[in-house]
């Protein structure tokens, strides 16, 4: 009898898609000028380092910003949060492509964007604990995460194809219309909840923000994951920030450096279906974690020395596939992990770890070598995600995905209809 009582919709899965797609918008804006560097700089007259800043404010406003959102989340919801970014996203995407021609009014637009971005990467596990029952939980992080990787490919590969044809600022005029957009899709068709919860009420019930980032600060093993998203972020936000610097001392052109940003999003696209999507049919978190932190050396160590261009293709496909593709495993392990912490709250503090990782950003062009390349920064890295797999070994399984007990039956077609 109590089965009846929480039912899941299929509306879950209009839901999800329209918070992937303002996902995708905010990561075109974040990186589109990840694989234009030196095109950009000779068209606003400043240094690599200046154009580096229009992604990396986006980790330095991050961290101020992580703790209030996630609280505006957990006490609000992540409809009303979600919306109010998508808001900003929109403003300030279309202003930063009317003012596109200006440098600093280009930097004080980022910065609005900013401000928008914690409101949607805070929100993975509050969604999925919302809509989704537990055992589809890491699919659905997984699927948000493959649109933030499906947006940073688009802001890779099209932005260098799409300068040819037009200036800098009219690209940044029509990422600005596609991110208005989609933010109206949001909150068209977004819902804060079904009409009855999926999952039983136990596994409902969250604790306080306060009381929960209290208890996860006592968990060794969050501090471990805490760890994990530091590397994981800091590798992926350096090699996106830094991709046309790091190959250009090869030889290869923005075009090809753009390309291959899109294949580490691919295989991370790839990876963020298969692997989440295996986690929770084997109801397993941590042997994912481990195997993903392994897989992903020989993609780095093939980024950091590889000469021919197919070599780095493959590098940087496999890094994409074994790395990238964990951060949603690891998000809905910490929530499951945190339990009865709000998702928001363990959602923030990981995502909070992986901006910290700016000073990552900052760290590989101090350490660039003579001859512009980044091979000393690459390896330092390659150290820290080796001890990042043998922390894992640390870390205790979920207890909450491990019960084979928890089981949900979809709702009836009459059901669904009410959301």
């Amino acid at each position: 009898m109590a089965e009846e009582k929480f039912r899941v919709y299929g509306y879950r899965w209009v839901v999800l898609i329209v918070f992937m797609l303002v996902n995708l918008a905010i990561q075109i804006l974040w990186i589109t000028f990840g694989a234009i560097t030196l095109p950009a700089t000779q068209y606003y007259g400043v240094s690599d380092l200046q154009i580096g800043l229009l992604a990396m404010i986006f980790m330095i406003v991050f961290v101020p910003l992580s703790l209030p959102i996630a609280w505006i989340i957990d006490t609000f919801g992540f409809y009303k949060a979600v919306s109010l970014g998508a808001i900003l996203m929109a403003v300030f995407g279309l202003l930063r492509g009317v003012l596109g021609n200006n440098f600093i009014a280009v930097l004080a637009c980022t910065i609005g964007l900013g401000v928008a971005q914690p409101f949607f990467l805070n929100s993975w596990t509050r969604l999925a604990a919302r809509w989704f029952p537990i055992q589809e939980r890491a699919t659905a992080v997984g699927l948000a995460t493959v649109a933030n990787f499906i947006g940073i490919g688009i802001g890779l590969v099209v932005t260098p194809m799409l300068i040819l044809s037009t200036s800098i600022q009219n690209a940044l005029l029509i990422y600005g219309a596609v991110a208005a957009a989609f933010s109206v899709l949001f909150i068209l068709f977004a819902r804060e909840a079904p009409p009855t919860p999926p999952c039983p009420p136990e596994m409902e019930s969250r604790a306080l923000m306060l009381v929960g980032l209290r208890s996860m600060l006592r968990s060794v093993p969050f501090w471990i994951l805490m760890w994990l998203f530091l590397v994981g972020n800091g590798i992926f936000n350096g090699l996106s920030t830094w991709i046309e610097s790091i190959v250009r001392p090869r030889g290869f052109s923005p075009e090809q450096a753009g390309i291959l940003g899109g294949l580490l999003l691919l295989g991370g696209i790839v990876g963020g279906i298969a692997l989440p999507a295996l986690s929770d049919k084997l109801r397993r978190r941590v042997p994912f974690l481990y195997v993903g932190m392994i897989g992903s050396i020989p993609g780095l160590l093939g980024l950091t020395f590889a000469r021919t261009y197919w070599e780095l293709m493959v590098s940087a496909f496999a890094y994409g596939f074994f790395m990238i593709s964990l951060a949603a495993i690891g998000y809905q392990y910490a929530a499951e992990l945190t339990y009865p912490a709000p998702e928001g709250t363990s959602n923030a503090m990981l995502t909070l770890a992986g901006q910290i990782s700016v000073v990552f950003i900052f760290g590989m062009e101090a350490l660039r070598n003579p001859d512009g390349s980044f091979t000393t920064s690459l390896l330092i890295l390659t150290g820290c995600v080796a001890v990042a797999a043998l922390l894992i070994t640390r870390l205790p399984e979920s207890t909450l995905v491990s019960n084979p007990s928890v089981s949900l039956k979809p709702a009836q077609p009459e059901e669904a209809k009410s959301v």
